[in-house]
C-alpha cells in the first residue's frame, strides 16, 4: 500500500488507506457466517493471529510497542476486546445486516459520553441525531424475530456501545499521555480477547485446514494488517471524512454475505440501516467549519 499511494497528496493518500481498511472489514461478516465455529472459537483464533500480526510487523519495522500500565490504557484495550468479541456473538445470532447497523450506533453514544467525561458541549443536533438513531434501532426488533435474533441484536447494541467506550478512552488517553500510538493497545485488547474465549474452547481448539485459512485471513489482513493501516490513514484526513467512509463497512458487510450464503436482512432492518445511516451522517456533515479542519482522534 505505501508504495502504491507513495506519490499521491497527503489527503488523498489518506482516503484511500481507509477506504481499504473498510473493504476489509466489511470482510468479517461473511467469514463469521461461513465458518461453522463457534464465536468463541471464531475470536480467539482471530485476535491471536491479529496480535502476532502487529507485533510481528512492528518488530520487523525496527519499532516497538509501548505498553502504558495505567487503568486508561487498561480500559481502552478491554473495551476493545468486548467489540471484537460481541460482534463475532451477534454475528452469529442474528443478520449480518442487523449486528453491523447496530454496532453502527456508536458515535450516538459517544454524543452522550463525551460531554459527560471529556467535559464537551452537548448540542441540540445531538439530540435530533440521537432521537432518530434510536427510532432506527427499534425498527430491528419487529418482523419475525425468534429469541436468538433478539438476543444478538442486543448484544451487537452492547458492541457498539462499547465500540464508543474504546473511542472515549483512547482520546482520554492521549489528553494524558500526549501520545498517538495506539497500536500496543490493539495488540492487548486482541490478547484480552484470547484469554476471555479460552476457558470456552479448551477442550475444541482443534480446527481444519480450510478454518485455519479463514481464520488466518481474518487476524492477518481483516484484523491486523487493516487496523494499521487505518493507524496511518487517519493521519492524513479529518473526522468527518473518516466517519463518512466508514460507512462503507456497514454497507458492504451484508453485502457480501447476501452474496456469500444469500442471508437477507427483513424490511424492518433495511428501513432502520437507512435511519440510522442518515442520522450519523448527517450528524457528521453538520460540523462548524473549524470542526472540519481537526484530525480524527
Amino acid at each position: 500500500m505505501h508504495r502504491i499511494t507513495a506519490n499521491l497528496p497527503d489527503h488523498k493518500r489518506g482516503l484511500i488507506l481507509i477506504s481499504f481498511c473498510a473493504l476489509l472489514w466489511s470482510s468479517g461478516g461473511l467469514f463469521i457466517k461461513v465458518l461453522t465455529l463457534d464465536a468463541f472459537q471464531i475470536s480467539f483464533y482471530r485476535s491471536l493471529f491479529a496480535a502476532a500480526t502487529i507485533t510481528a510487523i512492528t518488530l520487523f519495522r525496527g519499532k516497538s510497542l509501548k505498553f502504558d500500565r495505567d487503568p486508561v490504557s487498561f480500559l481502552c484495550s478491554i473495551s476493545y476486546a468486548f467489540i471484537l468479541v460481541l460482534f463475532v456473538m451477534a454475528t452469529k445470532l442474528t443478520t449480518a445486516a442487523n449486528a453491523i447497523f447496530l454496532q453502527f450506533t456508536a458515535p450516538i453514544y459517544l454524543l452522550i459520553l463525551e460531554p459527560v467525561f471529556l467535559k464537551t458541549k452537548f448540542e441540540k443536533r445531538n439530540l435530533i441525531a440521537l432521537i432518530f438513531c434510536f427510532m432506527g434501532m427499534m425498527l430491528f426488533f419487529f418482523g419475525r424475530l425468534d429469541f436468538s435474533g433478539i438476543k444478538g441484536n442486543l448484544l451487537a447494541i452492547c458492541s457498539g456501545i462499547c465500540f464508543a467506550l474504546f473511542s472515549l478512552f483512547l482520546k482520554w488517553k492521549k489528553q494524558l499521555h500526549k501520545s498517538e500510538s495506539t497500536l500496543s493497545n490493539i495488540v492487548v485488547g486482541n490478547l484480552l480477547v484470547c484469554l476471555l474465549c479460552l476457558p470456552f474452547i479448551y477442550e475444541k481448539l482443534s480446527i481444519d485446514g480450510s478454518q485455519l485459512s479463514i481464520l488466518l485471513f481474518m487476524g492477518v489482513f481483516q484484523i491486523g494488517i487493516s487496523y494499521m493501516i487505518f493507524n496511518e490513514g487517519i493521519k492524513y484526513v479529518s473526522a468527518t471524512e473518516s466517519m463518512i467512509i466508514a460507512m462503507l463497512e456497514a454497507i458492504l458487510n451484508p453485502i457480501w454475505v447476501f452474496l456469500g450464503v444469500g442471508e437477507v436482512p427483513t424490511v424492518y432492518s433495511i428501513a432502520g440501516s437507512v435511519i440510522i445511516l442518515l442520522a450519523v451522517l448527517w450528524r457528521t456533515l453538520m460540523v462548524k467549519p473549524v470542526e472540519k479542519l481537526e484530525i480524527v482522534d
